[in-house]
């Protein structure tokens, strides 16, 4: 079994308020879970305005194909989301 874990760093520019970024995040968090069936969630700067960290996760038997999943979630992000930046990410393979 590997479980995958996507760290993702985000900024939300736009975001004027906490109630204007959690809708973002409210947003993003259900597309990804539609596209892609991940869990998903927010771990860091819960308090802070304009930024946000995500996990992602997958569990799967294959190594590849987990990886391969998250590095489409982190393109989709920044192809699809243009009320975030993509800041940074990282990818674990346990």
């Amino acid at each position: 079994m590997v479980i995958g874990v996507c760290t993702i760093d985000l900024d939300i520019p736009m975001s004027t308020s906490l109630k204007d970024k959690r809708q973002v995040i409210r947003s993003v968090t259900a597309r990804l879970r539609k596209e892609f069936n991940v869990a998903i969630s927010e771990v860091e700067r819960q308090d802070a305005r304009q930024t946000t960290v995500l996990a992602v996760v997958s569990v799967s038997n294959d190594r590849d194909y987990v990886h391969g999943l998250l590095t489409r979630v982190i393109q989709w992000i920044e192809k699809t989301r243009l009320d975030c930046v993509l800041v940074d990410y990282y990818i674990e393979l346990i």
